[in-house]
């Protein structure tokens, strides 16, 4: 697959910038935000107090360990408007993260943010290889999701057609990507193997769209879904990371020039990796969960936000600042199954490798006698219908016990037995343990 390699005078100079002058830029915009919050925020005026800190503290950026954690509780507990730093009629949007576990966290976007979120993800897709009249068909979700109106805005801000098609509706997606032939498509990786499926139901080769780019996120995915969406739709699959409370995509994105992970755009963006369990700050390259403070937002900036993403920090290689490496899970999503410890994304690589399975999988977790088990529901490829799926619930068996340490049962279904995500995220987990 070609790559596009960026031009000269493509990048912007922060891209290309020195280690002192991105972090004098850093210093100077968090000392910034810890004054803005602690004298427009309540939450945080009385968090500082509370851990006998003060803006005046941070006189380097390691003193940033010093201040407390924001999590999305504190959020939930300031519903709706209670984090904003300025006033609300200084707010022009909103977006709100899923209440299915609770109220939802509410962001708010001045005008500004909603430009500076735009530039990001005009940024974002540029390193993805898009460029000024490419034509972007956009499949995440639109509404107070934030993922399909950041996706459009930053399109449009570095100078693409829009396809404003939003999720769903995968046989009008096959149509109007045949129709409209665009270069580039942004979607959560699970639904860009729906619209592959959708394909071959159709009878129509995936390898033949015109798209040479994916822009895929909103979900952990893994090395082995990159290869097997790459290797189908014969495209160039590149990670874009975003959460909802610190802005929405474009927080950090790949390079299409080297896929070595979302390069964190730390001139907006603060990152930190810490120990779930201590708070503590680790070692640069040492796995813990990812901690993001917003340097330039202005209605809700948020300051030491626990993304609960459990990734490692990597050091800059296309550009000047640092990389993130694959999620490999979250903290809160970590299954424990008799003692052992198992994250969805582990699952997802041994189903992948097993050349007779699609990539679409479940994690149905029970309890029976007091004890924990696990049941793996996948199903085999449309081309494999006929195939001893005994043999290949054996197989995996085998390989989940082998490499995972869990003994699950397996239960391989034929095609499209699994539920498909049309909208929004996969559901990999359906925990069927009484609260």
């Amino acid at each position: 697959m070609p790559v596009k390699q960026p031009a000269a005078g493509d990048l912007e100079p922060i891209e290309t910038a020195s280690l002192d002058e991105l972090q004098a830029l850093q210093l100077a915009r968090l000392r910034a935000t810890l004054r803005q919050v602690y004298d427009h925020v309540p939450h945080y005026r009385q968090a500082f107090d509370a851990r006998g800190v003060h803006p005046d503290d941070c006189r380097t950026l390691a003193d940033l360990a010093q201040f407390p954690f924001t999590t999305k509780a504190d959020l939930r507990a300031n519903y709706p408007f209670g984090m904003f730093a300025v006033p609300r009629a200084q707010v022009v949007r909103v977006h709100a993260s899923s209440g299915t576990t609770g109220k939802p966290t509410v962001v708010g976007y001045t005008q500004g943010d909603i430009d500076r979120w735009a530039d990001l993800v005009a940024r974002s897709i540029r390193a993805s290889g898009g460029r000024a009249g490419d034509i972007v068909h956009v499949a995440y979700g639109y509404g107070l999701f934030t993922g399909g109106l950041g996706a459009h805005y930053g399109a449009e801000r570095l100078g693409c057609t829009v396809v404003p098609m939003g999720g769903g509706q995968t046989e009008k997606q096959v149509q109007l990507i045949e129709d409209f032939k665009p270069d580039l498509i942004m979607v959560t990786p699970s639904y860009m193997q729906v619209i592959v499926e959708e394909f071959r139901r159709q009878g129509k080769d995936p390898r033949a769209m015109s798209l040479s780019v994916g822009i895929l996120g909103a979900e952990p995915w893994t090395e082995a879904m990159r290869r097997d969406i790459e290797q189908s739709a014969a495209i160039d699959a590149v990670d874009i990371y975003g959460l909802s409370e610190v802005m929405g995509p474009g927080v950090a994105n790949e390079c299409i020039e080297s896929k070595d992970g979302p390069v964190i755009w730390e001139d907006h963006f603060y990152p930190e990796i810490i120990d779930p369990e201590t708070g503590a700050v680790l070692p640069e390259g040492e796995e813990g969960e990812l901690v993001l403070t917003t340097l330039t937002k202005e209605a809700l900036p948020v300051i030491r936000y626990r993304t609960r993403d459990l990734t490692r920090l990597l050091p800059p290689t296309a550009r000047s600042m640092r990389r993130m490496g694959k999620i490999v899970g979250r903290s809160d999503d970590m299954l424990i199954i008799r003692g052992v410890n198992l994250f969805p994304t582990q699952i997802e690589e041994l189903v992948l490798q097993q050349g007779q399975l699609s990539g679409q999988y479940q994690l149905v977790v029970t309890r029976e006698n007091l004890l924990d088990a696990l049941r793996v529901r996948c199903e085999v490829a449309p081309q494999h219908r006929h195939a001893d799926r005994d043999a290949i619930a054996r197989a995996l068996h085998h390989r989940v016990k082998t490499l995972v340490g869990v003994s699950a049962e397996i239960e391989v279904g034929l095609p499209d037995s699994i539920e498909r995500t049309l909208v929004g995220k996969a559901r990999r987990v359906i925990d069927q343990r009484p609260k």
